[in-house]
């Protein structure tokens, strides 16, 4: 499936002001709970300046900025300049001093130790040999008791027929998860639209799971 890149530039303009997505939400809020589990045993971990998240295809940054604001570290990738300059402008010189971003593509992007790896409505432009590869770069570079958020296409999915995209049945998506403990998971399926407007059939998987060790 290819889209332009003038679709991406009134994509990114609708969806800038947008809150983040439910599933970095509440990744973060685990974390939160997490820290303050520790604390009541007197015990921290590695302090929030430290922590580090990468966002790909991070679009207009909605969840980028999200975690910005929780005091995150994060490196925003995407293969849009366009979507950087719009995050980099949203984002301000407040927030932006621990945001780093950089123009890549998902199917051969190198993610560095991290401890979040946020994923929201972009793997599946992958074509299936490329999202295999990526998924597994993204599994070695989480930390142990890092995250994994996302929301993936399903196979009921409208893109579903095109060949250069990836659109897994939940039970494939949810077996890729060894290793890790899925801490939220719902599915959905709809007739829905894009942000711009248009009619769209929608089959949806929302996950956040955790790197055990």
């Amino acid at each position: 499936m290819k889209v332009e890149s003038d679709y991406w530039a009134r994509y990114y303009e609708v969806t800038v002001e947008r809150p983040a997505w439910e599933t970095v939400r509440f990744a973060i809020a685990r974390f939160q709970a997490e820290d303050e589990e520790l604390a009541l045993h007197g015990l921290k971990r590695r302090p929030h300046p430290d922590r580090l998240a990468v966002d790909l295809g991070c679009g207009a940054g909605r969840d980028a900025r999200q975690l910005l604001r929780a005091r995150w570290r994060v490196i925003a990738i995407d293969r849009e300049p366009a979507a950087l300059q719009t995050l980099a402008a949203a984002a301000g010189p407040a927030l932006g001093a621990r945001l780093e971003t950089r123009v890549d593509d998902l199917a051969t992007v190198q993610l560095p130790p991290c401890d979040l790896v946020n994923a929201s409505l972009c793997l599946p432009f992958l074509a299936p040999e490329a999202y295999a590869a990526t998924w597994r770069r993204i599994v070695s570079a989480i930390r142990p008791g890092g995250r994994f958020s996302a929301m993936l296409f399903g196979d009921h999915d409208e893109s579903a027929a095109d060949p250069t995209m990836t659109c897994l049945p939940p039970e494939r998506v949810e077996a890729d998860f060894v290793g890790f403990e899925i801490e939220d998971w719902h599915v959905k399926e709809e007739d829905s639209q894009t942000a711009l407007g248009e009619p769209r059939h929608l089959h949806l998987i929302e996950v956040v799971a955790r790197k055990v060790g």
